[in-house]
């Protein structure tokens, strides 16, 4: 498997780090009340006409759209929610871990065994299904120097993955470092959890090349050359629950103008379950994302050129000027336009600041 040149010049798009993850749901209420207690606060709704989505999302649908923000943090990691009259379908739903087409949202906590429990009880209880992996701790940025004992204490991060019918989650919480302007925890929220740091794809795809445009029509960074994790390594295969044998590769992009809102996509390297085509627009689950851009027409061009198919630029529901397209690998992406410098400004260095 090959992938463009990483020292290839980018195109200057000023794009975002991702910006929203959109959420189609027939039940906005319940979606609104679940995601408060990771603190998530409605900022803006707006109703649009069947025909009006028709135009914009190609669904033939009333929309009811729901724009929700984690504490103060503006520039990346917000939530859409969609609520459609007329579902186009049921989605992916609950499925086994690495079906193709699923998407995942990860976010910081203080307090992972907190959530693990919570999970756990739910699915006992079974009225959800719910799939919560046991947290597991790793150095994965090998930050660790020098023989651990209790005064040398191990930095390191704990994650665990939450598998569900409405949505998919990774949590992660640090231990003996802090990175600033990654993840954000308001000290009110119920479930001490940050906005969304990064986000995951399992996608319908032979190769990382088809993800090339991120870079060259985007203009993101990938971070390194594809990659194959496996079983071997000890948090992939509690995350992905992999079997002995299993493998994926992966790939992640970043924005040059936040260190939020990175994208990390997997191939998986064997038979997986392919659901892709309950990932469209109008159906329920994560669906679609955002990114934002003072260049919108630029990226139009860009988009354009690389013969993706973007719809027309045009109003969004929130009167944004903005367009659509899907890639090759089945994710779809809303490019909004934006002008005005977001209040929360976002980290571009990423720095590993050790504590206690």
């Amino acid at each position: 498997m090959s992938s463009k040149k990483l020292a290839q010049k980018l195109p200057d798009t000023g794009i975002s780090g991702l910006y929203e993850v959109m959420l189609g749901t027939d039940n906005a209420e319940y979606a609104i009340k679940y995601f408060a207690d990771f603190g998530f606060n409605i900022i803006r709704k707006e109703v649009i006409s069947a025909d009006r989505a028709q135009k914009i999302y190609g669904v033939p649908s009333k929309l009811t759209s729901y724009r929700l923000q984690n504490g103060n943090i503006d520039s990346h990691g917000l939530l859409r929610i969609l609520e459609w009259d007329r579902l186009l379908g049921e989605g992916i739903g609950y499925a086994p871990v690495e079906t193709i087409g699923s998407r995942i949202a990860v976010m910081r906590t203080d307090d992972i065994f907190r959530l693990y429990d919570i999970y756990q009880t739910a699915r006992e209880i079974g009225k959800k299904p719910w799939l919560p992996t046991e947290p597991i701790a790793d150095d994965l940025f090998g930050l660790n120097t020098g023989e651990r004992d209790f005064f040398n204490r191990p930095i390191l991060v704990r994650e665990n993955a939450v598998y569900g019918e409405f949505f998919n989650h990774i949590f992660f919480q640090r231990y003996g470092y802090v990175i600033p302007g990654y993840g954000t925890i308001e000290s009110n929220t119920k479930l001490k959890t940050s906005e969304f740091t990064h986000h995951d794809f399992i996608i319908n795809a032979t190769s990382m090349d088809q993800m090339s445009y991120l870079s060259t029509a985007l203009g993101l960074s990938a971070e390194e050359e594809p990659a194959i994790d496996g079983d071997w390594q000890k948090g992939p295969k509690r995350v992905f629950q992999m079997e002995p044998g299993f493998s994926h590769w992966y790939q992640g992009f970043v924005s040059s103008n936040n260190i939020c809102g990175k994208l990390k996509f997997f191939i998986p390297r064997g038979i997986k379950t392919n659901k892709s085509s309950n990932q469209r627009i109008g159906e329920k689950g994560i669906t679609l994302h955002s990114f934002y851009t003072p260049k919108l027409k630029m990226v139009h061009k860009l988009v354009s050129d690389h013969d993706l198919k973007p719809t027309k630029i045009q109003e969004n529901e929130f009167k944004e000027l903005s367009f659509l397209f899907t890639d090759t690998a089945g994710v779809s992406w809303q490019i909004i336009e934006k002008n005005q410098a977001p209040q929360n400004t976002p980290a571009t260095d990423l720095i590993f600041e050790t504590s206690e």
